[in-house]
Order: C-alpha cells, then sequence, then structure tokens
C-alpha cells in the first residue's frame, strides 16, 4: 500500500511532553465497530470491559539506553581521531554484546573504540579520552540507518550495571528535541509492572495503569496476563518508502511461556475476549498464534508488519495510545479497526484536543469485522 495514505497532519500543541495525572485521567477514545466514536477517560476502562475477558500487558522494564561517549580511533595521532558520538541501543545480540543506533554513524568504523561514560558528555572533541566510571565498546559491524554492532568490555550482569549507571532515559524524539530528561521521566516512562529489563521504549499504554485501576479490573472478574516484548528503538524509525512492500521491520525480543498462552486460549473457549494492551502486547500475541487462532509459546525475535488486509488471529479488542503519521503503528492500527476508520478517529482527536503519542491520551479499539 501506499504510505502517503497513513499520512495526516499533528498541530505541533497536541504532542504530549508529560503524562496526564493521575495516569487514569488521561482521555480515552472509542472507536466500536463501523467507526462510532465515544469520548470517554482511561478511569471508566473498567466499566468498558467485559467479566471474562483478558486485558493482555506487556511487562517490558526500561533501561537507560542511551549512551553519550566519544569515539577513540586507534593509530591517530594524540588529541585527533576523537569524535562525539550518541548510541541508543535497540536489541541485546548477547551478554556483550548489542545492536545500537549511532548519531552521527558515519563517524564511526568498523573496528572503532568508543568510550561512554557521564563524565565524557564535558569533553571536547579534541579531548583524551580517559576517567573513571566508564564504558567501552569497539564496533563490530555496520547496517544501513546507523545501526551498528558494539561488542562491550563487560558482559552480563556487569554490563546491565554500567549501561544503568552512564546511560541515560531514553526519550522519543518528538519528546526529547522539546526539553531535557529528568528525574520525572524515570518514573513516567516506565510502567507500574514492569520487571524483565531490555526495552528502550516503553509500551506506553501501559503507562496509564495505576495500582488502583488493576484492582477496579480485578474486581470486575477481568483477568491480567503478562508477556515481554523488549520494545527497540525502531518503533520510532520513519517509514522512508514510499510503499509498505519496502518497508524493512527492525526485530524485537518476545516471549510468551506456555502456562500464559494456556489460560488465553482457555479465556478465548470461554467465549472471553483478549484485549492487547498496546501494539507491542498485539504484535507478540499475533506472532504467537497460529493460523488457527490459538496462542502457542513462543520465545525469540520477531518482525511481524501489520497493515490493512492482515487477518488478526488473537486478538479482539486494542487498547493503544495515539500513534505518529506515516508510522507502522497507524498502519497497524488501521488494519485493525479500519483505514477509514482510524482517519476518521484522528481527525476527532485532533479537532477536540486529545494528547498525541508516548505520554498522551489513548483509545480502545474493537477490531473491525472483514
Amino acid at each position: 500500500m501506499r504510505v502517503d495514505l497513513f499520512d495526516f497532519d499533528l498541530p505541533e500543541e497536541r504532542i504530549a511532553l508529560r503524562p496526564a495525572v493521575p495516569r487514569e485521567a488521561a482521555r480515552l477514545l472509542h472507536v466500536g465497530q463501523g467507526g462510532s466514536l465515544a469520548d470517554r477517560t482511561v478511569g471508566d476502562l473498567p466499566q468498558m470491559i467485559e467479566p471474562g475477558d483478558v486485558l493482555v500487558f506487556n511487562d517490558t522494564k526500561v533501561i537507560p539506553a542511551r549512551l553519550a561517549g566519544l569515539r577513540r580511533r586507534e593509530g591517530a595521532a594524540e588529541g585527533e581521531g576523537v569524535a562525539r558520538i550518541e548510541a541508543t541501543l535497540h536489541m541485546r545480540l548477547s551478554p556483550d554484546c548489542w545492536k545500537a543506533f549511532l548519531r552521527p554513524a558515519k563517524r564511526v568504523k568498523v573496528g572503532d573504540r568508543i568510550v561512554f561514560g557521564a563524565d565524557n558528555a564535558q569533553e571536547t572533541e579534541n579531548a583524551q579520552v580517559t576517567g573513571a566510571g566508564q564504558l567501552v565498546a569497539v564496533a563490530e559491524e555496520r547496517g544501513e540507518g546507523g545501526e551498528t554492532t558494539l561488542r562491550f568490555d563487560r558482559q552480563g550482569p556487569a554490563l546491565d550495571e554500567a549501561i544503568a549507571a552512564v546511560g541515560h532515559i531514553p526519550l522519543p524524539p518528538y519528546i526529547a528535541s522539546k526539553r531535557a530528561e529528568d528525574e520525572e521521566d524515570r518514573r513516567d516512562y516506565q510502567t507500574i509492572y514492569a520487571r524483565e529489563s531490555g526495552a528502550v521504549a516503553a509500551p506506553t499504554a501501559g503507562l496509564h495503569f495505576t495500582p488502583e485501576s488493576m484492582a477496579q479490573l480485578r474486581s470486575r472478574g477481568i483477568a491480567t496476563e503478562f508477556l515481554t516484548l523488549h520494545v527497540g528503538a525502531g518503533t520510532f524509525l520513519p517509514v522512508k518508502a514510499d510503499d509498505t512492500d519496502g518497508h524493512k521491520m527492525h526485530s524485537e525480543i518476545g516471549h510468551v511461556d506456555a502456562e500464559t498462552a494456556e489460560r488465553l486460549n482457555d479465556a478465548r473457549q470461554k467465549g472471553g475476549r483478549i484485549v492487547s494492551v498496546g501494539t507491542t502486547s498485539l504484535r507478540l500475541l499475533e506472532s504467537a498464534a497460529g493460523e488457527d487462532g490459538v496462542v502457542r509459546p513462543f520465545s525469540g525475535p520477531t518482525d511481524i508488519f501489520i497493515t490493512p488486509g492482515y487477518r488478526f488471529r488473537a486478538v479482539d479488542r486494542l487498547m493503544t495510545n495515539f500513534h505518529l503519521p506515516r508510522s507502522t503503528l497507524f498502519m497497524l492500527v488501521s488494519a485493525f479497526s479500519g483505514l477509514d476508520a482510524m482517519q476518521a478517529a484522528y481527525a476527532h482527536a485532533i479537532e477536540s484536543g486529545y494528547r498525541f503519542y508516548s505520554y498522551g491520551d489513548a483509545c480502545l479499539l474493537d477490531r473491525s469485522e472483514l
């Protein structure tokens, strides 16, 4: 399909720079079958889900995956061969190796050494790369779009601790370009149920939930299940192709255990609906489900790319935030509820003052019946 079909104009003032307080005070646009629209709030959600239904959450935990450092080129004269580099980790390959997007990528070649650390932020390009509390990586392989494989000087928990010490919360570009990261983001850009470290972007639909709203769901007999998809920085990459067939999705690592799959299948057999909280949960569920609609245990990478015409197997309803124009996520929701319905819903949201993107408001989508 033509990518320009998924374009729309969004005023800058509609981009949320902070979340609603309290979280469940965010607005919620219900898009029903046939495209009907109803303005609600996230606090209304427990009453909009039926007993016997199951809400499925992504329990991935955001790590401080944005690293600032200096490239030191071996063999260069003293004071030369040094450049300021920013890396955003996006997928772990091994205990000591990550794929990352580098900026500016053209300044890094295979074999270059990059020293990351908080004290580097004050260095100049001609400075010496020295000091304690630093993390060192070597560029091993270059890919497309600035993607580079980095091998670090430590591994496993020691690497995790070093990343946590020198890294920054990877706020989405549309927030980071307008304000600096602060301590509030370390709390706000994390779901209350996050437990499996590895994401470099939050599963943002889940940011709306509080202990109180989770308790309300349970009191209504609505089950909750958890799976893990480590969201990568590729989620923010623009679709540069003119046609969806020309776009390549980056893989993300996910896991659905056998017990969770069994409970989901049992709920559906009893007439319950599977309600995915976020597009990340949906993508993993659809990756784990067969053509028969049965969810099976899953562990590994998925690069599933969902566009209109896709036949959904496992998910009946979707709660999600409002997405970027021309993005793979707007394509996904258009596949779920229909392109015409989502164009109308987004036009209504913009006109009505809904807040967009990671810290913004949400919508509850009913799946269109093709």
